[in-house]
C-alpha cells in the first residue's frame, strides 16, 4: 500500500493550484499590512473572508508536506528498529484521512463554493407540524455551523402563533459555507408521532431549503429598479419596546423572477434595505448557477436535482429512526444526533455525488 507521501505531491498541489493560493494568500496580506485597508468595511470583511477560504486549504497541505517529510524518517527508523513500526502506522493512518479530507475539500470547486452562505427555510405541507419541523431544521444547520466554528446571523425569522416558524433566513459565514450547504437546497421530508395531535397519530411534514451564495460587490448582478416593489412593515418578534413601532422591516418583491425576500434584523430601515438587496442578488446568483445546471444536464439528458420542487431526504422518527438522502442513498440511524447538527456525512456523501455526476455528464 503507497503512502500518503507518494500521491499527494505532486496530485494535491496540483489539484489545489497551490502556488497560485499561496501567492494570493502574499497579496491579500500585503493589502491587509497597507493604511486605509479597513476604510471600506465590507470590501475588507470580503477579503479576509478569502483569506480564511484559501488558509482552510494552503494550512492543511503545508503542513501534511511537513509531515510527510517526518514519516519518511520515521519509516526509516521503523525499518531499523521495530519499536517504531506501531507509531509510523498510525502516523500512516492519520495522515490518510488528512488526503481524504483535502480530496474532499478538492470537489468544493464551483464558482461560489468558496463563499459564505444565505439559507431559507419556508414550512410547507404538514400544517404547524410543518412549522415545528422548519424550526428543526433552523436548529439542525446552526448547530452544524457551530461544530465548524462559522458565524450565523439570524436576517428574518417569522414566527407561527401555535408552534415553530413559518419562515427563516439567515447567513453562514466561513470557508467553503456555500460550498458545503449548497447541496441542502430542496424539499426535506419527516415523519413522525405528531406532538400536536392528540390522537398521537403517525404525520408526515414537509420544509423546503433554499441556499444561495452571499454576494459581495465584486459580482455584477444586474437589478433594475422598476422591477423591485419595495414594501415597509412593522418587525415582529423579540426585540424590545422599538418593535411593532416603527415600519423598519423590508420586503422586496423581484417581478421578473417572483422571488420575494425581506430582512427585519437590524433596527435602521436603512440597513434592512441594504441587507434585503444583498439576499436578492444572492437568489438570483442561485438562479443564474441553477440555469447553468440545468443546461448542462439537459446536454447530457440528463434532469438537474434543483430547487424547491425535488424532495432530497428523508427524516423519520417513528416506526424507527432513520434519515435517508434520496440521491445518495447515505443514511444515518441516530435521529438526535442529526438534529444536533451532525449532518457532514451527508454533506460529504452529495459532494461526491455532484463530482460522479459531472464526470458522467462530461464522458
Amino acid at each position: 500500500m503507497p503512502t500518503p507521501s507518494a500521491v499527494v505531491s505532486p496530485n494535491c498541489e496540483t489539484l489545489f493550484d497551490y502556488d497560485a493560493k499561496l501567492s494570493r494568500v502574499a497579496q491579500i496580506e500585503a493589502e491587509m499590512a497597507e493604511g486605509g485597508f479597513w476604510n471600506n468595511q465590507e470590501k475588507a470583511q470580503a477579503t479576509v473572508g478569502e483569506l480564511k477560504g484559501l488558509n482552510a486549504l494552503v494550512k492543511p497541505i503545508k503542513d501534511l508536506d511537513k509531515s510527510l517529510g517526518d514519516l519518511d524518517a520515521l519509516l526509516e527508523m521503523a525499518a531499523d528498529e521495530p519499536e517504531f513500526a506501531v507509531e509510523a502506522a498510525s502516523e500512516v493512518e492519520r495522515l490518510e484521512t488528512v488526503l481524504a479530507d483535502l480530496e474532499l475539500k478538492g470537489l468544493l470547486n464551483g464558482p461560489y463554493d468558496s463563499r459564505n452562505a444565505i439559507i431559507t427555510i419556508n414550512a410547507r405541507d404538514g400544517g404547524v407540524d410543518a412549522n415545528d419541523w422548519a424550526d428543526m431544521l433552523l436548529r439542525m444547520y446552526i448547530q452544524w455551523a457551530k461544530k465548524h466554528d462559522y458565524d450565523v446571523e439570524i436576517l428574518d425569522r417569522q414566527e407561527n402563533e401555535q408552534a415553530g416558524i413559518s419562515e427563516a433566513t439567515f447567513a453562514v459565514r466561513g470557508p467553503y459555507a456555500y460550498g458545503y450547504l449548497r447541496g441542502e437546497t430542496g424539499m426535506h421530508r419527516l415523519v413522525r408521532i405528531s406532538p400536536f395531535n392528540a390522537e398521537g397519530k403517525r404525520m408526515t411534514s414537509f420544509a423546503a431549503v433554499d441556499v444561495s451564495p452571499e454576494t459581495n460587490d465584486d459580482v455584477e448582478i444586474e437589478i433594475k429598479d422598476e422591477d423591485v416593489r419595495i414594501d415597509k412593515f412593522c418587525s415582529s418578534g423579540a426585540g424590545g419596546q422599538h418593535v411593532n413601532k416603527t415600519a423598519s422591516a423590508i420586503r422586496l418583491t423581484h417581478a421578473p423572477t417572483g422571488i420575494v425576500v425581506q430582512c427585519q434584523n437590524e433596527r435602521s430601515q436603512h440597513k434592512n434595505l441594504a441587507f434585503a438587496y444583498k439576499m436578492l442578488r444572492a437568489r438570483l446568483m442561485r438562479l443564474e448557477e441553477e440555469k447553468r445546471e440545468a443546461e448542462m444536464a439537459a446536454k447530457y439528458q440528463s434532469q438537474a436535482k434543483t430547487g424547491f420542487g425535488s424532495q432530497i431526504r428523508n427524516y423519520f422518527q417513528h416506526p424507527d429512526q432513520r434519515i435517508k438522502d434520496a440521491r445518495t442513498g447515505y443514511g444515518e440511524t441516530h435521529f438526535q444526533s442529526v438534529m444536533d447538527g451532525d449532518i457532514q456525512g451527508f454533506l460529504d456523501a452529495v459532494l461526491q455525488w455532484r463530482a460522479g455526476k459531472e464526470v458522467a455528464q462530461g464522458s
